[in-house]
């Protein structure tokens, strides 16, 4: 499993792997110490003890010589430069030594030393222990050296060394495993609360199940206050909306009627009432674009429009097609999408000799929704300006305000997405929204 750098779990695996690994050098580092010191206190104890028995059975003949007493036992003080080395000195003259020095003598510090460093009659490290000591019926400047070699102590701590190094490396990848198991099961819960939004925002929920774990529950929390806000906020906006197109259309409607048809005023009403319904759907537009966690199947949409559109379409013999892929949805709500087509289908049918052709298609996060009629078209200059609001291409054709498209594009827009005017196939005009598609379905899992 490869994870991103700015990945929660790269991180947390990261710093306990850190953490572990210096908590782990640290600790081999000390029980290396500890074992050392163990090791060595040993050495000197064999050597110290040594000493003392040299120093027991040293004596003082009748011409006032030190004279040794039994030497060690131990046949490494016998073995030839074995490193095991002792010898007795009388006022700096050594009196006696073990033979293991061969014709070699100790060159010890002139005062006590115990458990220090030195060099053999080879230039050899050893351990070494001094003591000065008195007998009874002497004066003179006594001392014995006793020597460990330093490469048995090496060789010692060598032998345990391996095995502690192998024994925390196996602890220190029990605790990686333990370390990374901790932070997947930890970060479980983040997961769930990602499947959660994701299927709000495919339209399979309207908010967020409290999590099973309090320090997601506060989070949770907010973003259900935010989208019960965002409801609220879409709602009051769509009342707002409707009350004031309802204070604004019926006086314009009384006075209509109220004059002459022959009266130039008609054209001025009818041009305030497309400049009222122009602006009125851009507030209800931007007042909330997208309500969050909205799913609309885009094929009943289509279906209704037809369905509305039905009579116009027999009158005139139109002969409409749909093609869609399986289940195409867009990320939106149904009112806007209903909006958009319905306004590229009538303007379609308006203009259509014999065909009116949707086609529907999926591609990736995308959503094609294409609208083609057979008839007059229009010249790739008038594609722009039919966008503009309130532009009629031609004063002659079916009745209209000339906002249809322009209301199109400005909802297209608002959701991400876009309308092009380009010429079908079928002779005439094709308008082709491209719009966000909604998530599929995800599967809630525990």
């Amino acid at each position: 499993m490869i994870l991103p750098r700015d990945s929660i779990r790269a991180r947390l695996i990261a710093l306990a792997a850190l953490l572990t690994g210096v908590a782990l050098v640290g600790g081999y580092l000390a029980i290396a110490a500890i074992l050392e010191d163990f090791i060595t206190g040993r050495f000197d104890a064999e050597t110290e003890a040594v000493a003392d028995a040299l120093i027991a059975g040293a004596t003082i003949d009748a011409e006032g010589r030190l004279a040794a007493g039994p030497g060690p036992a131990d046949p490494r003080f016998q073995m030839p430069l074995s490193g095991w080395f002792w010898q007795l000195t009388q006022d700096g003259q050594v009196m006696a030594k073990s033979l293991s020095l061969f014709d070699n003598v100790l060159n010890p510090p002139e005062a006590d030393f115990q458990g220090g460093p030195g060099l053999g009659p080879a230039g050899e490290p050893l351990r070494v222990a001094r003591h000065a000591f008195t007998l009874p019926d002497s004066a003179s400047a006594l001392a014995v050296t006793v020597t460990a070699p330093r490469a048995e102590i090496d060789a010692a701590m060598a032998r345990l060394r391996r095995p502690l190094a192998v024994s925390l490396a196996v602890l220190g990848l029990a605790l990686a495993a333990a370390s990374v198991l901790q932070v997947v099961a930890g970060l479980q819960s983040l997961d769930r609360l990602g499947r959660d939004l994701r299927r709000i925002r495919s339209g399979q929920a309207e908010a967020l199940p409290l999590p099973a774990v309090a320090e997601l529950r506060p989070v949770a929390t907010e973003i259900n206050a935010l989208l019960e806000q965002n409801r609220a906020v879409l709602a009051r906006a769509r009342e707002h909306v409707g009350n004031l197109a309802h204070s604004l259309k019926t006086p314009l409607a009384a006075l209509d009627n109220a004059l002459p048809s022959e009266h130039p005023g008609h054209g001025l009403i009818a041009r305030m009432d497309r400049q009222i319904g122009w602006h009125l759907r851009r507030a209800r537009s931007s007042a909330a674009p997208r309500l969050l966690g909205q799913r609309t199947p885009v094929a009943p949409v289509i279906q209704d429009i037809l369905l509305v559109l039905g009579g116009p379409i027999r009158d005139s013999g139109l002969r409409a097609e749909i093609r869609a892929d399986a289940d195409p949805a867009f990320a939106g709500e149904r009112q806007d999408l209903e909006e958009m087509i319905g306004n590229l289908v009538e303007n379609a049918v308006k203009w259509a000799k014999d065909r009116v052709r949707i086609t529907v298609l999926l591609q990736g996060d995308q959503l094609r929704i294409l609208i083609e009629d057979d008839g007059p078209g229009m010249s790739d200059e008038d594609h722009a300006r039919a966008l503009t609001r309130g532009a009629r291409l031609d004063e002659t054709g079916p009745p209209g305000t000339g906002l249809g498209l322009a209301i199109v594009a400005d909802l297209a827009a608002l959701h991400g997405g876009a309308l092009v005017l380009e010429g079908s196939d079928l002779g005439g005009l094709c308008a082709g929204l491209r719009l966000p598609a909604a998530a599929p379905p995800v599967a809630r899992r525990g």
